[in-house]
Formats: C-alpha cells, structure tokens, sequence
C-alpha cells in the first residue's frame, strides 16, 4: 500500500503544480496569432549539471501509451565540478517523475569529462520500448546506453555499435514510424576530413548497422543539426558543413533525403544525390554570403551558420537556423527556411538581438507552425514565433523561467515539449504548449 500511496500523492502535487504555473495567453501580445495557447511549467526534480547545454542535440523523446510519457536525457552533476553523470529524467502521464541513471560495465553511474557543446546527451524509445541514449562523446569511441526492457536499467551497450574505436561527435537520434530508430553523427578525428554517417535500429533484429556515410569532402567536417522520419518511412537529414579539421562556425547548411525502402538519396526536389555528398553537390538552404570565408579560427567574426532544427509538413521539410550576415552587427538571426521551386526560400524570424545556438521548431496539419529561440539576456529568454504570411511574430514560451537553452519534440497529442535547461541555476524545466 506504501508505494500506490506514495504515487498518488506525488501525481497530486504534480498536477497543482501545473495548475500553477497555467500561464494565460492573455499575458502576451494580442496581437500574436499563437494567443489562444498556454503553457505548462514543471521543474524536474532532479539536479543539473551546467555542462547540460547544447544546440546540435537531441535530448527529448516522447511516447503515447496509456497516456503520453516524456523522456529527457541530462546531465547531472559529478564527483568534481569538471564532470557530470547523464541519467533520463521520466514523466509519466500522472506527472510524476522518475530518474534512470546510465549505468557502466560495473554497475555504476557512469561519469564522463565536461565538454561543453560537445559532451551532451540524445536519446530515443524505439517500438519495443527500449530507450537508448548516446552521451559524452567528443571524437571518443561510442558512449551508448541502452535498455532491454521498458523501465529495466539503463546499460553500456557500446560495443554493439558499428565503427568501434573511432571518434564519435553530435550523436542525434530518432524514431521511425516502424518503431526503428535512425542515428547521424560526426565520424572519425581526422585532420583533413570528418563525414557524416546514418546508422539505422533494426527494431525486429535488436541490432544497429550502417546505412551510408552521407556527406564528406577533403578539409571539410560535417555537422549535423537534426533528422526526423515521415509518415512513409522516408528519413530527413540537415547538417551543416566546416573547413577541417573543427570550428565554432559552420557554413553552407544543407538538406538530404534517404528512402529506405529504395535505398536512395535525394534531394528536397526529388532529384537523385550522390553519397557522400560534398559542399559542392549538397542541396544546400543557406549558402554563402558577402565576406563569408573557411575558417578554424574560432574568434572568425565574419557571415555563418551555427545552429539549425528540422521538422515537417506532411513530407515537406520546414527549417529553423541562426546566421549571421555582414549586415548583422555580429549577432545570429534567426530565420525560416522551405523548399519552393527548386530552390529554399527564407524569411526572418528574428533579428532583435543577440540569440543562443539552441533552437526548435514544430508543424502539423492545422498549425502555421512554431519557431522557438532562445535570446542572449532577459527575464524571459525562450520565445516562440508563428507567421502571418512572412511576418514573425513571437511571445514568451516560458514566462518566469531564465532558462538559456531548450530542445522542443511534439508529441502525438499535438503538444509542443519544451525541454528547458537553465544552465545558471543548475535547473531543468519541462514545458507543454
């Protein structure tokens, strides 16, 4: 009887607390079409380390059971203040939270170096129910948990993976309809070339494999931004590419199709691509611009991408990036980009101010769709714009919380899922739009 009554009283409290932290749309601008929308605020009652921020990652995963469970992977603080502890913070549908931290070959949480922007957390749940995460890796041979049943320990399941004993770099992960899981990362620590390689889960087989290196080129690295899955099983990719060997300032943001039911890539038009492909061959959305140059130097001041998300309309791709022009003043803007006759065309969403690397966005079939940001001071830092045709306007996604990153998934209900970490006060918050 101790534990029913343990639960319940914590499912109580979790919903007074949301009921809270109800925030009416009424407090934001009237004029913004998003004003019918509220949000939901919970803390997660688990402690976060500051290495817990990132742009490139994918740390949030959703699943409709009985209900819809949430899943985030962070970090935790570790034995010094150099180090951290990933574990998976999980709400249930009652709202209560439960923690499961990733366990080494010995049993024990495993911890790892901070690296911050490098050595993050993604995770996902396949169709069997088991949760995988890929942490810590920063050109380290693969860091991967995983598992072997819903609500078992989360275990070192690295040597399962292909590519042992190369530097691994931005592991994003999703799941596919089918219930596989698909995987992008930066592979190897060469001097002179870093590609891109998908891995596919085969949910059935329990077993990962290489799908194709997708994107590579000489003095050049691949950084991927997001992938996400369509309804016909087709897998989306967007990366971003550098001169070699690294740098905090990318180029040439670009898109790639792969069906796995033909074995082939494309392009967001339809047309047949090449892997690897290159800079050159890429179906590229944000191209270079006046005074943009190749470059290692991390104090480079000139035009570049830094971050970007991805999402879909039915099958059309929808993207969300920071750049930063010659005519910027230095600060990254953000911008909205789809494919249209050939080619992407763009608008601005934001160019008010400095921006952090994280982004989000989301769509569906009744919704203009949502691009979320993050500003580089304030009160309220995270905001969320929608359109009227191609004018952006945005309102606070997290009124009262000084979070300075964030990672959005939407859930089978129709909710954005706002992950929230606020690197400052070692606090991460879980938002429901």
């Amino acid at each position: 009887m101790r534990r029913p009554t343990a639960r319940a009283y914590a499912a109580s409290a979790a919903a007074l607390a949301a009921l809270l932290t109800l925030v009416p749309a009424a407090q934001a601008d009237s004029t913004d079409l998003t004003a019918a929308a509220t949000t939901v605020i919970e803390k997660v009652p688990y402690a976060m380390d500051s290495s817990n921020q990132a742009a490139w990652w994918t740390p949030a995963a959703t699943y409709k059971g009985r209900g819809q469970y949430t899943y985030f992977a962070f970090n935790e603080p570790g034995a010094t203040a150099a180090t951290h502890r990933p574990a998976i913070a999980r709400r249930d549908p009652d709202g209560v939270w439960s923690r499961l931290p990733l366990l080494d070959k010995n049993g024990q949480q495993a911890e790892f170096a901070d690296d911050n922007g490098h050595n993050q957390p993604s995770v996902a749940r396949d169709g069997s129910g088991r949760l995988h995460v890929f942490a810590s890796m920063h050109a380290n041979a693969w860091r991967y948990f995983r598992t072997e049943a819903p609500g078992g320990d989360v275990t070192d399941h690295a040597a399962e993976l292909p590519d042992q004993g190369v530097g691994i770099t931005y592991p994003i992960v999703t799941t596919a309809p089918n219930g596989d899981l698909y995987l992008a990362a930066r592979v190897g620590a060469g001097a002179d070339q870093r590609p891109g390689k998908l891995y596919r889960w085969d949910n059935a087989a329990a077993q990962w494999s290489v799908v194709a290196t997708f994107a590579g080129a000489l003095n050049r690295s691949v950084y991927p931004d997001d992938l996400t899955v369509d309804a016909a099983g087709r897998v989306h990719l967007l990366y971003e590419w550098a001169k070699a060997p690294a740098t905090g300032f990318r180029h040439q943001l670009s898109y790639l199709r792969y069906d796995p039911a033909t074995g082939a890539f494309t392009d967001s038009a339809g047309a047949a691509a090449t892997t690897p492909v290159t800079p050159a061959t890429s179906d590229v959305i944000q191209d270079l611009t006046a005074g943009e140059e190749w470059s290692i130097d991390n104090a480079y001041t000139g035009p570049a991408v830094q971050s970007a998300k991805l999402t879909l309309d039915g099958s059309t791709p929808k993207v969300a990036y920071r750049y930063r022009s010659a005519d910027s003043g230095g600060d990254f803007r953000v911008y909205y980009a789809s494919p249209s006759a050939g080619d992407w065309a763009r608008q601005t969403v934001y160019a008010g101010g400095p921006t952090t690397a994280a982004l989000g966005i989301t769509w569906d079939e009744t919704d203009a769709g949502r691009v979320y940001y993050v500003t580089g001071s304030g009160t309220d830092r995270v905001f969320a714009a929608t359109s009227a045709g191609s004018t952006w306007t945005s309102q606070s996604a997290a009124p009262g919380v000084s979070a300075d990153r964030l990672a959005v998934r939407r859930d089978s209900d129709g909710n954005d899922v706002l992950y929230l970490p606020d690197t400052a006060h070692g606090s991460l918050y879980y938002g429901r739009r």
